[in-house]
């Protein structure tokens, strides 16, 4: 039984003057592959309210402020269990034996499609994750539909019914669970400000004053830019955040914010443009989303979390050395598991 995949993405090309995109094929190549699905983004309400990351004492890969403390809601997670519960049942039986998750496909090693491979099936550290969740519900890796959603309808997504969860480099924070569920965290990192490497952006400071910063519509980096853009001009929002990277590229922008984890997976795709800044200037945690109420599912992925962190052999490690190692450096493993008392 194989896995599916429903929705699209937008198909762009892009170049920044003359320069052509190498490396993993460029934003153009990956527009390319995700055209294979079509057009459709899952039709939802719009709602605001979305975002991503962050590491400390090494165990994410990415080096981040020391002055930045994560979000306090990280411990709000209930503790793992192997029991079925409404959630789960509800799941088992429907029809179609399937989990069905929300994830991005434009995220290089994250959740993406490789245009250089066939069949332009979606791979990476999100996918990975998501495929030991199905295997621990129903007993088989593919026994799961993918169902690629934009940044900010990750919400409107779980609230209509439309996905069972959503692993899509996601943060947990205080006001998100006002409105969905959220496994412990399963990677840490942080905001950071991406430009062309001739740039005299030096990172989230003055030297933003008077230029044109790309975020995602209902990310953590639009909502740090609100508080404080240092006179930047932030009213370009896109709903996906590579729509960012597109617009650098075009030369629309100077800069994006974004998680320095998918920031150093973009410049990986296009050599023209680096982090800004010796650190991200927040810390943040991703963590799986699930529909607000849905205990036993919360408790369910924290059982596979657990086992997936201290499994070095086939686990978070091997998954972290596969995709995210060459971007990211050595790690000492993933974040610590936090639960409420």
């Amino acid at each position: 039984m194989g896995s599916e995949v429903e929705g699209g993405a937008q198909t762009m090309r892009t170049r920044r003057g003359t320069a052509r995109l190498r490396g993993w094929g460029g934003v153009g190549a990956m527009g390319a592959a995700c055209a294979l699905t079509g057009a459709l983004v899952l039709a939802l309400p719009h709602k605001a309210g979305d975002a991503h990351a962050r590491p400390a004492d090494g165990r994410s890969g990415v080096t981040v402020a020391a002055r930045a403390d994560a979000d306090d809601c990280n411990d709000r997670s209930p503790r793992p269990s192997g029991k079925d519960g409404p959630t789960i049942d509800a799941i088992k039986n429907r029809a179609v034996k399937k989990l069905v998750v929300g994830v991005d496909q434009n995220s290089y090693r994250w959740g993406y499609r490789d245009p250089n491979k066939r069949g332009g099936a979606l791979e990476g550290f999100d996918i990975d994750l998501a495929r030991e969740i199905a295997e621990e519900i129903f007993g088989d890796r593919d026994a799961v539909v993918f169902r690629a959603i934009p940044t900010n309808q990750r919400i409107p997504a779980l609230q209509s019914g439309q996905v069972d969860m959503v692993v899509r480099t996601m943060t947990v924070n205080c006001e998100r669970l006002e409105d969905v569920d959220f496994s412990t965290g399963y990677f840490e990192t942080g905001q950071q400000v991406l430009a062309p490497k001739k740039s005299g952006i030096t990172g989230y400071n003055d030297t933003l004053k008077g230029k044109k910063v790309c975020s995602a519509k209902g990310s953590i980096a639009l909502e740090e830019l609100e508080k404080k853009s240092f006179g930047a001009d932030i009213s370009t929002t896109v709903p996906n955040q590579l729509d960012c990277l597109v617009r650098l590229q075009l030369g629309e922008v100077d800069a994006v914010v974004t998680d320095s984890a998918l920031a150093a997976s973009q410049a990986a795709q296009d050599p023209t443009v680096e982090l800004k800044g010796k650190e991200p200037f927040t810390t943040e945690h991703y963590g799986v989303a699930m529909k607000k109420g849905s205990d036993d599912l919360v408790r369910r992925v924290n059982k596979v979390l657990q086992e997936y962190r201290e499994d070095r052999a086939d686990g978070w490690q091997k998954s972290y050395d596969k995709w995210l190692k060459g971007g990211l450096g050595e790690v000492s493993g993933p974040p610590r598991a936090a639960y409420r008392d």
